[in-house]
């Protein structure tokens, strides 16, 4: 009896089971060993994760120039002279700009939130909303600008001390993110024969494909998030401009950016627009409406489908599950790196699976061979 409870999966699993509740156990009493490593890996996380961005996106241009005879090095030099060029452009006349009518928001926001508390009291006025009493909600909230602005020096004052951490997280990043993409862009390729001497000779080749399988997903979904938040952002600005929108610079940037958010983008871009025009300019409002339509429709049928196309085969449902997760983890990061995180787990389960399927389709097709 003792015989076949040793060699039952029962057994098996309640002593694995036990082992990692163990491990689990022992790891919590000993976290202060494993401190530095998080400090380690949370301090070079920002700069390396940058980097790794910027790499996807030039790498394309060193290449380009190595077709020219263009040794690598000299290659890297060039692109990231291109690079730091473009920053000092950006400096010097996109800041400047985006400064000046976020500057000119605030000041009108006095007049916006006024515009905003009439219209919710004409609304109140309604017999439908007669018994919701919106008035008194309104006098309670207190939506004055003195107010709006005294809560938010009192939060600034309270988080001094995090700004400071902030800044100083910032210099590190700015200082540390250009060695860590020269190196990048410069030994990048050296990377996977590298990892490849760590595995066993007859897996190789299965470990070299997965890391290209891997690269090319990375490199699908940096460079074409890249085009499409640059395509997105410029039309959208240009619809705005035409239209004569207020802020239109502004808005554009913020749609670029927030196209980054799959699905949901697009509407986090449009809501700022919206809510500036509505209640002054409602015809306005319905215009840029239209105007992010058509921009998300060009996207979706021209440029989604010939830069990043089905490479991610990930189900638009699936997508939302990973947002919403996601961001409960990890805030607004979680949102921005959960379906390429996704992407990648699913993209190693995938070949580990096919790996898996392989080794017993040959086991099979030997163990025929073998039979008499």
């Amino acid at each position: 009896m003792f015989e076949k409870l040793r060699n039952s999966k029962l057994m098996f699993w309640s002593f694995e089971l036990l082992i990692l509740a163990t491990l689990i156990l022992v790891s919590s009493k000993i976290n202060f060993i494993f401190e530095p490593i998080g400090t380690f890996f949370s301090t070079l996380f920002a700069p390396v994760l940058i980097a790794g961005f910027l790499y996807y996106i030039l790498n394309p241009i060193v290449k380009l120039l190595m077709r020219t005879k263009i040794k690598r090095t000299w290659a890297v030099v060039l692109v990231l002279l291109m690079l730091l060029t473009a920053i000092i452009w950006i400096l010097l006349s996109v800041i400047p700009n985006l400064v000046q009518q976020i500057s000119s928001l605030a000041s009108n926001m006095p007049d916006f939130i006024k515009q905003v508390e009439s219209w919710l009291r004409e609304m109140a006025e309604l017999p439908i909303f007669k018994e919701v009493n919106i008035s008194k909600y309104l006098d309670q909230l207190d939506i004055s600008y003195g107010r709006i602005i005294q809560q938010f020096l009192s939060g600034i004052s309270s988080s001094l001390g995090s700004i400071v951490g902030t800044i100083a997280s910032a210099t590190i990043v700015i200082v540390t993110a250009p060695f860590i993409l020269f190196y990048m862009l410069k030994d990048g390729e050296k990377l996977v024969p590298n990892i490849e001497r760590f595995f066993p000779e007859k897996r190789r080749s299965q470990i070299v494909e997965l890391l290209g399988q891997l690269n090319q997903t990375l490199a699908n979904y940096i460079s074409g998030q890249a085009i499409e938040c640059l395509f997105v952002g410029t039309f959208t600005f240009l619809g705005y401009f035409i239209l004569g929108i207020d802020y239109a610079f502004l808005f554009g940037v913020i749609a670029g950016l927030t196209n980054l958010i799959p699905y949901l983008g697009p509407y986090l871009g449009l809501a700022p627009a919206f809510l500036v025009t509505v209640f002054n300019e409602p015809f306005k409002a319905l215009l840029c409406c239209i105007v992010v339509l058509v921009v998300q429709q060009l996207d979706g049928n021209i440029i989604y489908p010939n830069v990043i196309g089905k490479s991610l085969k990930i189900h638009p449902l699936t997508i939302i599950i990973v947002l919403l997760v996601a961001g409960n983890i990890a805030g607004l990061l979680g949102i921005f790196l959960g379906v390429p995180f996704y992407a990648i787990c699913k993209t190693i389960i995938s070949y580990v699976i096919k790996i898996v399927k392989e080794d017993q389709r040959n086991e099979s097709t030997k163990k025929i061979a073998t039979t008499p």
